[in-house]
Parts: structure tokens; sequence; C-alpha cells
């Protein structure tokens, strides 16, 4: 595992942050008494959100499997990593294929120093870990670091679960994802998940007073037919655009029988022609 350098100390806990209160909805302890008011001041208006980070998770166990056994994917890039929750997508992929080979990206400090302390690989495959702006794909693509760890004539796992809500317009977050899927070649695959208000508008509603006030790290909905645009030259894996918990369901599955609207995300694997 390697990381380049940004100073992890710099570090503001005064005010909530998307990856810390996601890491509190997942159970975790890597957060601030910020990112907890701001957390619950969520859950108070929409409380499946504990079950949506769930969910979700459980969405990017699934689809990084199926990459690797049926899709044969090797190389994965996760842009907006967050705080890592293990299991992490490096640890489900090289569980499966050992020399599969995984950078991550993030602009957050903390998840920097977390990334450094947990971020391991298999001694077949690598780990590598980018500060990098989700916002500035080129400071992804130009990377040093990614060109090291990743061949990019080679078919890559694109990875954008839970990002992009957190990327308003003004940022041209759909630019953004058609400059990342330029870059890699055919036969890669785009893996996002996005939250909806289409299932819950009611409590999104609520959810946009909450963010306006400034109580709580906001994100920036988006209704079916935006998040579609995101796959522009695309072809979808079946399902094709569902609910996380809908896209090929296992067996053993947890939360398999949660609502739409208690998740209200939508997500999708398509592949690149």
């Amino acid at each position: 595992m390697t990381a380049q350098g940004f100073p992890a100390d710099d570090i503001d806990t005064s005010r909530p942050h998307s990856a810390r209160m996601y890491d509190y909805f997942l159970g975790g302890k890597t957060n601030y008494e910020a990112d907890i008011q701001g957390a619950e001041a969520v859950i108070s208006f929409w409380p499946g959100v504990r079950t949506g980070a769930r969910v979700n998770r459980a969405f990017m166990h699934r689809a990084s499997r199926w990459l690797v056994r049926e899709a044969g994917i090797r190389q994965f890039l996760d842009v907006g990593t967050g705080i890592p929750t293990e299991p992490n997508l490096h640890q489900v992929v090289q569980a499966i294929a050992p020399e599969a080979r995984v950078v991550y990206a993030d602009n957050d400090p903390i998840v920097l120093r977390y990334a450094q302390a947990l971020l391991r690989s298999t001694p077949e495959g690598r780990t590598a870990y980018l500060h990098a702006d989700a916002t500035d794909p080129d400071s992804i693509l130009n990377h040093p670091e990614l060109h090291e760890t990743l061949d990019l004539s080679r078919p890559v796992g694109l990875s954008l679960n839970a990002l992009l809500h957190y990327i308003g317009d003004e940022s041209r977050p759909h630019e953004i994802v058609a400059r990342l899927v330029d870059a890699i070649p055919s036969g890669s695959y785009l893996t996002l998940t996005h939250c909806t208000p289409d299932l819950d508008p009611e409590t999104w509603e609520r959810l946009n007073s909450l963010s306006m006030s400034g109580s709580a790290a906001s994100a920036k909905a988006r209704t079916r037919e935006e998040i579609l645009r995101f796959f522009d030259g695309l072809e979808f894996v079946e399902p094709g655009l569902t609910v996380p918990h809908r896209w090929r369901p296992e067996p053993d599955q947890p939360l398999a029988d949660v609502s739409d609207a208690e998740v209200s995300l939508y997500a999708a694997v398509a592949r690149k022609p």
C-alpha cells in the first residue's frame, strides 16, 4: 500500500463531513462530535439512512465480485473512497483474484490517514491511494501513482459509489464522469450508486431543508433521468439501473427485503463498448 502526501493532521473536526457521517451510519468509529450531530440530524429526518448506507455497501461488494468473476476485471479505480470500512474493495476482489490491483482516490485528509493505516494489499496484487479531487478528474488521471499501479490500456472497473450526490451541478458532474470513462478502454465497467428523491419525495424535501440550514453535510439527490445520463454511451449489465438491493441479489444477502423508499438510491453497472 502506498499513499501520496498530504498533511494528514490538517483535519477540520468542527464541521460535519460526509465521509465521516457515512462511517457513522455504518457503525464505524472514525467520526467526531460534529459528524455525530450532523448524522443524527439526518437520521431524525430520514430514519432509513443507516439502512441505505448498509445496502449501498453490500451492493459494492456484490458488484465487485461480479466484475472479477464474470467480467474478468483485475484492475479497479475507486474514486471517493471514503473512510476504510472493512471489507474494502481491494479485500473483496483480491479474495477472489489475489493479483488484482486497486487504486483509491479521495481528497479528505482523514481518509489519507486511515488509508495509510488500514489498506493492505495481497503480495500478488497492489493497492495504492491517491490524494486527489473528484471534481478535478485530471488530478486523478495524471497522477503518477495511478499509472504505476494500473495499466490503462487494459479494462478497468471504475467505482463511483455514493460519490456524485456530493458533487453539485455547478461542478458539472456528468462531465466529470465522462472524462473518467473516456480515459479507460473498451471492456471497462462503471459501477455507480446515487441518492434519489424519486422513491420518497417527502423525506427528501425535509432533507433539503436540513442541508439548507447548514446543520449537516449536504447531498444533491438526482432523479432517475439525471442519473441515467451518467451512463451515456455505456451498455447496462442486467438488470440495469435499479435500487441496489435488487441488483443481482444473492441468497444470503442482508437487507434483501427492505423497501425502496428506505434506501432511496439507484445503482447500476455498465460496460464501455
